[in-house]
């Protein structure tokens, strides 16, 4: 007889062998269920000697859950998130949770990559860097889906979110280039459609407004390095006298950094300084050295699992917004400007 011949071996042989009730034998396999340390070693001894596998399919009809966590993130989502993606993963694993990725390159793919979630019948969602509008947020809840924004917010906070602070963060920065005398700043934003690009540029203005420096240039990015160098070189940092380059994340302002280097012959600090956001690993790369601000991503990422399987558990459980500082990085890319 073949390997593909032979008789799967079910829950309710494993108990008639181990002589155990087959609720026994499902209480051993599913996580967190109540069962004896002589029952579990006993199942699992004979479980292992005949080879046996628990049944998604039968744990979901048990469990009247999938076991499935939908990871949305949009195709704009910055260098962080492989590092992101890898942790959420691992939290989920602990969690007896799996992760099924989506990519969304624009808004207009939304309602199809929500057909497929409602096809799947997920556990919950968590939405890196894609815009969810009330909606949509709408529509999750009809589904009895929970949902958790990973580095964003809702005004009215209808949905769970877990998020750096950039007022805060971005505040730090704009204040260390005025403490070292800039006066003439660019600000390289993110693209319009993120979320987070949007707001770090409204907070960048806004506190650069406050400290007296109004009517800043902007130069959008889509957050590659790529972007960041043509940003610097359509605005031209030796014709506008610009001394300081505010960018909306790390990638955009070592594209930045190289920019200034190469075709404008600039040095880095002294001639330039340039801050970004995130704290990426390339930052700390020795010819970058980049200032900027590091998020608390392990802490972010365990917050938004910690929060979705509260709310799995317990539909009923009120919405979160859960919000860390980052942590001010001092590399070697600002210096005082020249007067």
């Amino acid at each position: 007889m073949s390997t593909n011949d032979k008789k799967r071996v079910t829950s309710y042989d494993v108990a008639k062998e181990a002589g155990v009730s087959q609720s026994a034998v499902s209480r051993v396999f599913l996580e967190g269920r109540s069962v004896s340390k002589a029952t579990r070693k006993k199942v699992l001894a004979t479980a292992n000697r005949m080879g046996y596998k628990p049944n998604a399919i039968a744990r979901m009809l048990i469990t009247k859950r999938s076991g499935m966590v939908a990871v949305i993130m949009s195709t704009t989502a910055n260098l962080n998130y492989p590092e992101v993606l890898s942790l959420v993963n691992e939290n989920l694993r602990h969690r007896n949770e799996r992760l099924l990725l989506f990519t969304l390159d624009d808004e207009a793919g939304l309602s199809a990559l929500l057909e497929q979630i409602w096809t799947f019948q997920v556990d919950g969602v968590i939405a890196l860097a894609a815009h969810f509008d009330h909606q949509t947020l709408t529509q999750f809840k009809e589904h009895g889906i929970p949902v958790v924004l990973y580095n964003r917010k809702v005004s009215d906070q209808s949905a769970n979110s877990v998020c750096c602070n950039h007022e805060h963060g971005i505040g730090l920065l704009i204040d260390l280039l005025i403490d070292h005398n800039h006066k003439n700043f660019l600000i390289v934003s993110g693209p319009s459609v993120s979320e987070v690009g949007r707001e770090r540029r409204a907070v960048a203005v806004t506190h650069l407004e406050k400290k007296g420096f109004s009517d800043v240039p902007i130069v959008s990015g889509d957050y590659s390095y790529d972007s960041g160098r043509q940003a610097l070189r359509q605005h031209d940092p030796v014709k506008s006298k610009t001394t300081a380059v505010i960018c909306g994340n790390d990638a955009m302002a070592l594209g930045v950094i190289d920019e200034a280097r190469e075709t404008f012959g600039l040095k880095i600090p002294e001639d330039l300084s340039v801050v970004g956001f995130d704290g990426i690993n390339p930052a700390n790369w020795y010819s970058y050295q980049l200032t900027t601000i590091k998020q608390p991503i392990e802490q972010m990422t365990k917050a938004a699992i910690d929060i979705l399987i509260e709310q799995i558990e317990d539909p009923t459980s009120p919405a979160q917004l859960r919000m860390w500082s980052g942590k001010l990085i001092e590399g070697n890319s600002v210096a005082k400007a020249k007067s």
